[in-house]
């Protein structure tokens, strides 16, 4: 996890990360309000709240009162849990059935795969909480959507309570015709599975299908969670992605950082690496102390991207370091150094969204957010 910090101290460490809580608790009652009635928000905070910080995320929308987390690993529910994260925290990804204890220890639930997996857990001899996970036409983790006698055989596991059931749709982010058939057959999957277990005799726990997109373009579908990540953090995969439910939602996260030197080039030298960047001018040059060790991509080199300085775009030149980056200021007056620069966020009359950095990176939100790194310290903000 990432250190905690005041703003003012992380300003002085060269390049680091402003959460905006405000924006952070207006996206939660935001999409509260857009919820069907009884639905309640599943708060993803995996990898490290996607970079914005797993525990100051959820201690604030847990003090407003969400009780639904999600998380990727037993370590990060665990880390939410001895920091004084109360209610339901799924995990959502594989858990070694070695460690069914800390499972019941921590009151945390678990994803169950398939039957062979349930029955390891169960077989640890821990009550442990779960929810059941149904592949409906992704192929990666869950029992098959047509398989209910194997789900049913999992319900009647004796250590196990299962308190949820759900899916993941794999091209809800699409309005794409072809996409939305196929979405819509996911759904008729999960719905028949739930239909198969309900002849068996089961009665249907809490069901939850819809992720950020899954809740923005299906926002008819009535389930008792929506698992809200991206959309939690005010921030669209990709700058290209249009939805059918439109709200007012806004960016969490802002990346910053220093300028620590200005250097004088001249015409026809070169700057960085490779000498990829040559000037075609008497160049004025800052020096940015941050760098793709940071997380900030390597492919943002060479005018691929810029910063924003005094509201004003100054261009990445040259390869970034692992370290730090140069831009390029010729054009722009009164730059010293100390001043800071913004990677991601407002600045002035200007912004750099997450989800276009992204894009220029040939990634989206959620990766290159997530790969920031363990030097940057984070710094919330009312």
């Amino acid at each position: 996890m990432m250190k905690k910090a005041n703003l003012r101290a992380a300003e002085t460490d060269g390049a680091w990360i402003e959460i905006n809580l405000n924006n952070l608790k207006h996206n939660v009652k935001t999409l509260k309000s857009a919820m069907p009635q009884g639905c309640d928000l599943m708060a993803v905070v995996k990898a490290n709240a996607y970079g914005h910080g797993a525990l100051q995320i959820s201690e604030c929308i847990n003090r407003m009162g969400v009780k639904a987390f999600a998380v990727a690993s037993i370590d990060e529910g665990i880390e939410l849990r001895r920091h004084g994260i109360t209610g339901e925290i799924l995990i959502l990804g594989f858990t070694s059935p070695a460690q069914t204890r800390e499972l019941h220890k921590y009151k945390l639930t678990q994803t169950l795969i398939d039957y062979d997996y349930a029955a390891a857990l169960n077989g640890q001899g821990y009550n442990i909480k779960a929810h059941v996970k149904i592949d409906t036409g992704m192929h990666r983790l869950g029992f098959e959507s047509t398989d209910t006698e194997a789900i049913a055989k999992a319900f009647a596991l004796r250590h196990i309570e299962i308190s949820g059931i759900y899916t993941h749709l794999c091209v809800s982010d699409s309005l794409a015709a072809q996409d939305i058939d196929f979405t819509h057959t996911q759904i008729r999957r999960f719905y028949s599975s739930l239909d198969g277990l309900k002849e068996r005799g089961i009665k249907i726990p809490k069901t939850h299908i819809q992720s950020s997109y899954g809740f923005l373009n299906y926002p008819e579908l009535n389930c008792d969670y929506i698992r809200a990540g991206v959309a939690l953090y005010g921030i669209l995969s990709s700058p290209m992605n249009a939805t059918k439910l439109r709200l007012d939602l806004r960016p969490v996260l802002s990346l910053k950082s220093k300028i620590i030197l200005i250097r004088q080039v001249k015409c026809g030298e070169s700057v960085g690496y490779g000498r990829s960047f040559i000037t075609e001018k008497n160049s004025r040059i800052a020096i940015i102390s941050i760098g793709f060790a940071d997380g900030f991509p390597r492919n943002l080199s060479c005018n691929n991207s810029a910063v924003l300085i005094g509201g004003q775009r100054a261009p990445v030149v040259g390869k970034i370091c692992m370290d730090y980056l140069a831009v390029d200021i010729t054009d722009i007056d009164n730059v010293c150094a100390g001043d800071i620069a913004t990677l991601i966020g407002k600045d002035g009359n200007d912004e750099l969204c997450a989800a276009a950095v992204a894009e220029n990176a040939n990634s989206i939100t959620s990766e290159l957010l997530s790969r920031m790194g363990g030097r940057l310290k984070i710094a919330a903000k009312n």
